[in-house]
């Protein structure tokens, strides 16, 4: 069923916008039809000039597209290390050494757990490691849905931290939450989604 309606928005370079709106309200389908996991009926999408409708999920990757989804969906027997570079592998990355020391910068707890399986870390870490994850292909753009649900105040407070850091790298920056609990201070511009259509845009 067709769950978007009218939706139009535009992200400036460098800048972060919140995605705000209640479960069900289709943050997530918009975020899975940029990242081409959902294919969309109608309508254009672009970035930087490049047409992302007709383009396959592994090409966004590689024009710096990175998504981190809700559900961190981090593959239980592979160490932290090998899951951040999972992406890296799957796009035939060349300098996927020095994306990942970059991101180890960027999030330097990943380094402390590199070695340890998916499945022993918390869900605050394996928030971290999606985000990582995700910062491997993401170098222009990060798609990130919920990235402080369901985490300790500790953790969420440490991810506000490194996605406000992702900005101050020029990162362009679209982040969902149900409010703005955790990303007031940060985003540029608030999208309100309600029902599959966007009502507001401040």
């Amino acid at each position: 069923m067709q769950i978007l309606r009218n939706v139009s928005l535009e992200l400036p370079t460098g800048s972060m916008a919140g995605l705000i709106g209640r479960n069900g309200a289709g943050k997530t389908t918009l975020m899975k039809s940029i990242m081409g996991l959902l294919k969309v009926g109608s309508g254009s999408m672009t970035f930087d000039g490049n047409d992302l409708v007709a383009a396959k999920t592994h090409a966004r990757t590689r024009i710096g597209i990175g998504y981190m989804p809700e559900d961190r969906r981090l593959i239980p027997d592979l160490t932290c290390e090998e899951n951040v570079l999972v992406p890296a592998w799957a796009a035939h990355v060349a300098d996927a050494e020095e994306r990942l020391a970059k991101v180890y910068q960027l999030i330097p707890e990943l380094r402390e757990f590199a070695s340890r399986k998916g499945l022993q870390l918390s869900g605050g870490q394996q928030k971290l490691v999606a985000l990582g994850r995700a910062l491997m292909c993401g170098t222009r753009l990060l798609l990130l849905d919920e990235p402080f649900e369901g985490v300790a105040p500790a953790l969420a407070q440490r991810l506000v931290e490194v996605v406000a850091n992702l900005k101050r790298e020029g990162m362009s920056v679209i982040l969902s939450e149900s409010d703005l609990q955790h990303s007031e201070r940060m985003v540029d511009q608030v999208i309100v989604i309600d029902r599959g259509a966007i009502v507001s845009v401040r």
